[in-house]
């Protein structure tokens, strides 16, 4: 089947702006509801923390808030790529604690080369992230259940291959120490990174034919198939994208705490990953969602975990918080959507 594209303008969480607004109607149109509520919620975060503790709103703390957000925010950004396909990838945690044990032993077996330990660790993040892929499109298995087996399966390979325990010891090299530690114009690198991942990604989604495909399969994946968009192709795709980022987000967590981490540091990120996105107006159905509001959220998640942290909250409390975010944004959606209400007769 010729693969074609759709013109079509991709949905987004913000409305389109009429013809005849005033300037400033028109800026807060372009904006978007959405994004000015997260906006507005990380004001008063940063606000009601800032209050409470004086060190709470320092640069030092910001750059804190920021490395600790970049993990979580590179596999939101990704995870936005596969729920606007109509999709989900709960394994993205799993595949980052892989990709870091997998950098990890091949630096040190390789007599401390970074550039093989990084390659070798995409490699893996691509190959975990194609087989999700091929599982699902050919598999006909459902994307929550597939990508829920490979979250069991690519934690347990991490552990198989490291006994269960930290890996080798990266900070001995200049490029880890840089990734991990260093800094560009006074901004840490793995923000940087972030940054660059993110900008890219929105670059594709919003400028891109490959970007408008991708919405239009998840917006209505019958009439992207009988516009002759190969939608299997694309799923692979997007499944690849996310475990190669997900690799990147390994390596990143290797260069932090300077070996290989099985779990500890990748656990949970799958469940941040995607409050966040749902929270930043991804519709979980498809369809809909966008970058600015996936980064805005992580900033707010990012924010409310440090303020709790910083404030002596226990961490269970937090990941109730988490659960309750994403219960709440989720119901949002649906009454925004004006979804049926499941189990009752509309």
């Amino acid at each position: 089947m010729t693969d074609t594209t759709v013109s079509r303008t991709p949905d987004r969480t913000e409305d389109a702006p009429a013809p005849a607004v005033s300037g400033r109607r028109f800026r807060i149109a372009a904006v978007g509801g959405q994004n000015l509520s997260l906006i507005g919620a990380l004001v008063v975060v940063l606000a009601l923390f800032g209050s409470l503790n004086d060190n709470y709103l320092s640069w030092s703390n910001m750059q804190v808030i920021g490395e600790a957000a970049t993990l979580v925010g590179l596999l939101a950004v990704v995870q936005t790529v596969v729920i606007i396909c109509g999709a989900l990838d709960i394994s993205v945690g799993s595949q980052a604690g892989l990709a870091s044990v997998v950098s990890a032993m091949a630096f040190t077996s390789t007599g401390s080369s970074a550039v093989v330990g990084i390659a070798a660790a995409l490699g893996t993040g691509a190959l975990a992230g194609v087989l999700n892929g091929v599982i699902i499109v050919y598999g006909r298995v459902n994307p929550t259940i597939a990508t829920l087996a490979g979250l069991a399966a690519y934690k347990g390979i991490a552990q198989l291959v490291s006994d269960g325990r930290a890996q080798g010891y990266v900070l001995n090299d200049s490029f880890f120490v840089f990734l991990g530690r260093g800094k560009i114009a006074g901004l840490p690198v793995m923000i940087w990174i972030l940054a660059v991942v993110a900008l890219s990604v929105h670059v594709l989604l919003t400028y891109t034919d490959i970007g408008r495909n991708l919405y239009a399969i998840g917006g209505n994946d019958t009439a992207a198939r009988l516009a002759g968009i190969s939608i299997n192709k694309y799923l692979i795709a997007a499944y690849a994208l996310c475990g190669v980022v997900a690799a990147v987000a390994g390596v990143l967590l290797t260069a932090r705490t300077g070996s290989g981490q099985p779990v500890s540091g990748s656990e949970g990120l799958e469940l941040k990953a995607i409050t966040a996105a749902a929270l930043g107006g991804c519709a979980l159905k498809g369809g809909k969602g966008g970058i600015g509001g996936t980064l805005l959220a992580v900033a707010l998640l990012g924010a409310l975990e440090n303020g709790l942290t910083v404030q002596g909250i226990n961490t269970f409390w937090q990941n109730v918080a988490q659960g309750a975010l994403l219960v709440v944004a989720v119901a949002i959606q649906q009454r925004r959507n004006k979804e049926r209400r499941i189990g009752l007769p509309t």
